[in-house]
């Protein structure tokens, strides 16, 4: 049984049994936009990599499959939730 209370992994598939949060892993909430409420996990990137963002492939963006998701820290909350900031190519 999938726990639907635990919040997906950004890139894991949705039949996975382990589509949740891992223990020993780093994650930032993804907030508004095509992939709100997903984690994406930043395990291994150095603090610039964490405070750029990052561009995420999505289907479900204004360009469609393929289409990318940008988002990043707000100045305010740099090791807070990841915000999004619009679509891209």
């Amino acid at each position: 049984m999938t726990d639907h209370t635990r919040p997906r992994v950004y890139g894991t598939e949705h039949d996975s049994p382990a589509t949740g949060p891992q223990p020993g892993h780093t994650y930032r909430e993804l907030t508004g936009g095509p992939l709100d409420g997903q984690l994406i996990e930043v395990t291994g990137w150095t603090d610039e990599e964490i405070t750029t963002g990052a561009y995420l492939i999505t289907p479900h963006t204004a360009y469609g499959p393929g289409g990318r998701a940008s988002y990043a820290p707000t100045f305010s909350r740099p090791d807070g939730p990841w915000v999004w900031e619009g679509d891209v190519p």
